[in-house]
C-alpha cells in the first residue's frame, strides 16, 4: 500500500512538473517565432505592425500556429499552476492564466485585419474593421483582461505566503502590461505603443516562465 501510494504520488509529481515546464517552454517559442518572422517577412516592421498582423499573407499560417502553441502550452501551464499552488488565489489565478491561453486561440480562429501597409500592398491606411477582425479584438481582450488579473491575483497569492519579492514582481508585470495594453488601444499605429506593447508581451512571457519555473522547483 505504501508502495502504490509512493508510485502514486510520484507520477502525480512529474505531472505537475511536465504541466509547468509547458510554461517555460511557450514564451520563448513564442517569441522566436515573432521575431523571426519580424526579420525576414516583405513589409512587416516592428515599430509599425503589431505580432497580430503577421497572420496574413501567405506564411499567415506561421502565426496561426504560433498562437496555437502557444495557446496550448499557456493552459497546460494553467493546469500545472492549479496542481503546485494552495491557498489565496489557488484557484482564479490559474483560470485566469488559462484564459490568457483561450484568448491566444481565439486569435488564431480569428485573425487580425490587415492593416498599415501589411501585407505588402495593403495601403498605409488601410483599417477596415471585419467581422474576424472584430473576433480578433475580442479574443485579445479576453486573452490580455486574463492574464493581467492572474499577474494580480498571484501577487496577493504570494503575499498571502510571505513571499514579497514575487509579488512586487507579479504586480509589476501586471501593471506595466496594463499600462501597455492601454496605451496600444489609445494610440493604435503610434510607433511608441506599439514598441511598448512588443516589450510588455516579452515581460509578460518571462513572468510566465519564471512563476513556472518557481512552482516547479518548489513542487
Amino acid at each position: 500500500m505504501t508502495t502504490s501510494s509512493s508510485v502514486v504520488r510520484t507520477t502525480s509529481r512529474v505531472t505537475t512538473r511536465t504541466l509547468l515546464t509547458a510554461g517555460l517552454v511557450a514564451g520563448p517559442l513564442y517569441t522566436a517565432v515573432w521575431l523571426g518572422q519580424a526579420a525576414t517577412r516583405e513589409g512587416f516592421d516592428i515599430t509599425r505592425h503589431p505580432a497580430s498582423l503577421l497572420a496574413n499573407g501567405g506564411p499567415g499560417w506561421i502565426q496561426t500556429v504560433n498562437f496555437v502553441a502557444a495557446g496550448i502550452l499557456s493552459i497546460a501551464a494553467a493546469v500545472g499552476l492549479r496542481r503546485s499552488i494552495s491557498g489565496r488565489g489557488s484557484r482564479w489565478a490559474p483560470r485566469l492564466l488559462g484564459a490568457y491561453g483561450v484568448g491566444l486561440l481565439l486569435a488564431a480562429i480569428f485573425p487580425a485585419d490587415p492593416a498599415a501597409g501589411f501585407p505588402a500592398g495593403t495601403p498605409a491606411d488601410y483599417a477596415e474593421i471585419s467581422t474576424r477582425g472584430m473576433g480578433h479584438f475580442v479574443a485579445g481582450s479576453i486573452g490580455f483582461t486574463g492574464l493581467i488579473a492572474a499577474c494580480l491575483v498571484m501577487a496577493a497569492h504570494y503575499r498571502s505566503a510571505g513571499q514579497t519579492g514575487w509579488a512586487r514582481y507579479s504586480t509589476a508585470t501586471g501593471v506595466l502590461f496594463s499600462a501597455a495594453f492601454a496605451g496600444l488601444m489609445a494610440g493604435a499605429g503610434n510607433p511608441a505603443t506599439i514598441i511598448a506593447f512588443g516589450v510588455a508581451i516579452v515581460l509578460a512571457w518571462t513572468w510566465i516562465a519564471a512563476t513556472c519555473a518557481h512552482h516547479r522547483q518548489t513542487n
